[in-house]
């Protein structure tokens, strides 16, 4: 059993930290949302009423924050000012490369550990336990995040140096967020032209133009196994939490100077979805918005 202190409970960390605690560990959860530390509560974590209070006499800390500035603010306040010295930090959230660089940088001169590992998966992952963590750190740092990142997913890979769980993250949605804008467009064009989306799908999922966004997550009711388009685009990976990842693999393709057209098409397409009433929708809830508007 490990002391763990996780520090976010919204709706990623809630279900990672109850599975932490499904797993066995001494969980110390915080978040600012009273209605987020019930359920924590009830789901097997102890509760502290800040981020300090939450990290004193923790051997780990994992945090799931919204953005970098949280990151940033949470462990310059909170975690390295009131951790013991040697506690392995890992932060969850999905950032930008330069800030989890930053903190890392900081916490190794401070004496501690740290990886960063955002996640794939989702709501229903973060709730079962079969997230994909994407690492970053150094070998000593991923061996020691290994088995407790294994208590919360069904993949932990070492990406490489800190911040290169974050460089994954970004790359891998940035080409998700393009797939399913494509596969949309697809869907949209067969039934222009008068094909049956299921017979579409039998044929395209078992041909070159085959892609997770089909099989997987198929953005057509009935169509395909069970995915957020059967629930009017409810749940899922929201349309604002892929235009998030599309801004930070434009900033990071900007601050390298890698071209990125189809990437930046992305971004502009949910921009625009997210502004005309798509803040609520399933990243898949595209499919409606680009048969209304086109590419325009």
């Amino acid at each position: 059993m490990t002391t763990i202190a996780f520090i976010g409970l919204g709706n990623m960390g809630g279900g990672m930290a109850a599975n932490l605690a499904k797993a066995g560990h001494d969980v110390a959860a915080f978040d600012i949302s009273e209605e987020a530390l019930g359920a924590a509560k009830a789901k097997g974590c102890r509760t502290a009423a800040s981020g300090a209070e939450a990290v004193k006499g923790a051997e780990a800390v994992v945090t799931m924050l919204p953005a970098g500035k949280h990151v940033r603010a949470v462990y310059t306040d909170d975690v390295f000012d009131h951790a013991e010295p040697g506690t392995l930090l890992l932060d969850c959230s999905t950032i930008d490369v330069d800030t989890a660089r930053s903190v890392a940088d900081q916490a190794a001169a401070k004496g501690f550990a740290m990886v960063d590992a955002p996640v794939s998966g989702g709501i229903a992952a973060a709730e079962g336990g079969t997230l994909t963590f994407m690492v970053g750190g150094t070998d000593e740092a991923f061996e020691r995040a290994r088995p407790i990142l294994e208590a919360m997913g069904k993949a932990v890979i070492h990406a490489g140096d800190a911040g290169n769980g974050q460089a994954a993250k970004i790359c891998n949605n940035m080409l998700l967020g393009a797939t399913m804008i494509a596969t949309c467009e697809t869907f949209n064009l067969a039934e222009a032209l008068g094909l049956d989306p299921q017979v579409f799908y039998d044929i395209s999922s078992q041909a070159s133009g085959q892609s997770w966004s089909m099989t997987s997550y198929c953005p057509v009711p009935g169509v395909g196994p069970e995915t957020p388009a059967d629930k009017d685009y409810a749940g899922g990976f929201q349309a604002p939490l892929m235009l998030k990842d599309l801004k930070l693999a434009m900033e990071a393709a900007e601050a390298s100077d890698t071209r990125t057209p189809m990437g930046a098409k992305a971004r502009a397409l949910y921009e625009h979805f997210v502004g005309e009433g798509g803040e609520r929708k399933d990243f898949s809830g595209i499919i409606e918005f680009l048969a209304r508007h086109g590419g325009e």
